[in-house]
């Protein structure tokens, strides 16, 4: 019912864990076996994945919450939280008053944030620490590790709408890594709202999920219908040992919509015990949304219904709907995926050797890369697999790694620099953005393009993005292009290497073809120093932020706003910040 709310083969002798006896095993949806319990997920697990995190492998901060739980950090909070800050233009999307749990505790920790908007209405979803202290089931779905705000004026004010919907918490939850999507399908307004889902054990297969959720009305009376989750893609290898079920884990999700075939696509990472997935293997699924006039689809799936390929209700493990990246001997993590609206092909972009790069003596000579992948609309059909065997096309760019900085304030090491991908139809190209040390140590925002198609460099050399040249720049966000075909690149940045002080700067209405720095502006109204700022998860400001042009009900399908969204610190408190630029060209 719909509830509306304002590495390599492990050793399984090693491994040592206790079962209690009163624990009872149970099912979900027939394929998550797990330990069932009424106390909040604040434990570490005992799948084995776990104790390969942060040696072997390194994982995002869903997977550090799924197997560790609340992570405490940073100096205690001493500065009031006021019930109504001002900000200037910028928004907190939550309420810190919400972030309690039943018992009284008081979460700190809502970051790494994803956001769409279409029309008046506008959804920002993050990381929620709440769901660490509260005990399933919670009111306003608290026990969930994803949150979400909504918006119906245009992003100027957002209702902190608690976690994301899901009745059956006891079997498995929303660990966090939210991706948004929005589409309009028969006159209705649609968001789509991903996570990792999982079984707090540890015990069973690792999904990824979505909420779809219907918005509906105006102002004060506005509100947002979500579903139950919808299985997009569900683990492919499982090991048993002692009678109990470990599977592969489905790492950092993120989603990207076809608006003109009724498609919804999702990029993620699987990590299992051998073979290919010991060091992440690079995966795509597809979702059928139904028509732009809100009939079903090829599936028989609708806006507020979709129907994915593989895993919706899946039992048993299985094939995974589209590899795009076999898991070599070096890591793979952080993809992305953009969809080339005029065609249908979605470009996929990640990093290869992550973390690897200094933790794998295999590895130590290998060089970093970001990869373009090309999968053409031939073989993204609506079947349980693809007919194709891997990309079409493919290009990468040696990258000077910044995974081994430990940056003032920011608590999770490594530090990564995944690539940020979207597709300019207008300029004929797809675009990646990045952070790299190979001009200045602490790091810059690089932007190479490529030709659509074909993959090959549209500049001979990356070009800078960041105007200043002092401190740190990190954790870039590009998603799409706006309706002249011009993308934004937005990004954490710092005057000085020597403080924790931070911004965010946008260059807006940039020439994906440009082959020079272009201008830049401060999107915040006031800097969060990281050092005071405490938090119960990590990374504490998150591992991505999120822009996002609104999009339109119609082709081209996108506007020339732009929504720009933010882990924020002035309240002492990680907060997720949105602030929109009007006609961002």
């Amino acid at each position: 019912m719909e509830r509306v709310h304002t590495r390599k083969s492990l050793s399984f002798a090693l491994i040592a864990f206790t079962v209690m006896a009163s624990f009872a095993i149970v099912g979900w949806n027939g394929g998550v076996s797990h330990a069932a319990s009424a106390r909040p997920q604040a434990t570490q697990n005992n799948n084995p994945l776990c104790g390969e995190l942060g040696t072997k492998i390194q994982g995002s901060a869903g997977m550090q919450s799924w197997c560790f739980g609340a992570q405490q950090n940073g100096p205690a909070n001493n500065a009031p939280v006021s019930s109504n800050p001002s900000f200037g233009s910028n928004v907190d999307a939550a309420n810190p008053h919400e972030d309690v749990s039943p018992a009284g505790v008081q979460a700190y920790g809502q970051s790494e944030e994803s956001v769409a908007g279409i029309g008046p209405y506008v959804v920002e979803a993050w990381n929620d620490a709440t769901g660490f202290f509260s005990p399933c089931p919670s009111s306003g779905n608290k026990e969930e590790l994803t949150g979400f705000g909504f918006s119906a004026n245009g992003g100027k004010s957002f209702v902190d709408e608690g976690g994301l919907t899901n009745a059956n918490c006891s079997a498995a939850i929303f660990e966090g890594d939210p991706s948004v999507e929005t589409w309009q399908a028969g006159g209705s307004t649609y968001f789509y709202i991903s996570s990792l889902f999982n079984s707090p054990t540890g015990l069973g297969p690792s999904y990824i999920a979505f909420d779809a959720c219907k918005a509906s009305g105006t102002g004060s009376s506005a509100t947002i219908s979500c579903s139950q989750p919808i299985i997009a893609a569900a683990s492919t290898q499982c090991e048993t040992s002692g009678g109990f079920t470990f599977c592969s884990f489905l790492d950092k999700d993120f989603l990207s919509i076809d608006p003109k075939r009724g498609r919804l696509y999702v990029t993620y990472t699987e990590f299992g015990f051998s073979g290919n997935l010991a060091f992440g293997q690079i995966e795509l699924a597809v979702c059928d949304i139904g028509t732009r006039s809100g009939g079903a689809g090829p599936l028989g799936g609708t806006a507020g219904a979709p129907v994915c390929e593989p895993g919706t209700g899946a039992t048993t493990t299985g094939l995974p709907y589209f590899v795009v990246a076999p898991g070599p001997s070096c890591e793979n993590e952080g993809a992305y995926p953009a969809v080339n609206v005029a065609n249908g092909d979605v470009y996929v972009a990640y990093e290869f050797n992550w973390a690897t790069n200094f933790e794998v003596a295999s590895c130590a000579s290998v060089p970093t890369q970001n990869v373009v992948d090309r999968v053409p609309f031939s073989c993204l059909t609506l079947t349980a697999t693809s007919p194709c065997a891997g990309p079409s096309n493919t290009a990468s760019v040696n990258v000077i790694s910044m995974d081994a900085a430990f940056i003032p304030g920011y608590n999770r090491f490594p530090m990564n620099d995944f690539p940020r991908i979207a597709v300019s139809d207008p300029a004929g190209t797809v675009s990646i953005v990045w952070n790299d040390a190979r001009l200045h140590p602490y790091g810059d925002i690089l932007l190479q393009s490529y030709n659509l198609g074909s993959l090959s460099k549209v500049q001979s050399k990356p070009v800078r993005v960041n105007s200043s040249t002092s401190g740190w720049h990190m954790l870039p966000a590009l998603r799409r292009a706006d309706i002249e075909g011009h993308i934004s690149i937005s990004f954490y940045g710092r005057t000085s290497a020597n403080n924790a002080i931070t911004s965010v700067y946008a260059a807006t209405g940039v020439d994906p073809r440009t082959t020079s720095t272009p201008s830049n502006s401060v999107v915040t109204t006031g800097t969060s120093n990281w050092n005071a700022v405490s938090s119960d998860i990590v990374p504490n400001f998150g591992d991505y932020t999120d822009n996002y042009y609104i999009a339109t009900k119609g082709s081209p399908f996108v506007g020339d706003n732009l929504f720009v969204a933010w882990a924020d610190g002035r309240l002492g408190d990680p907060q997720p910040f949105d602030q929109v630029i009007v006609d961002a060209i």
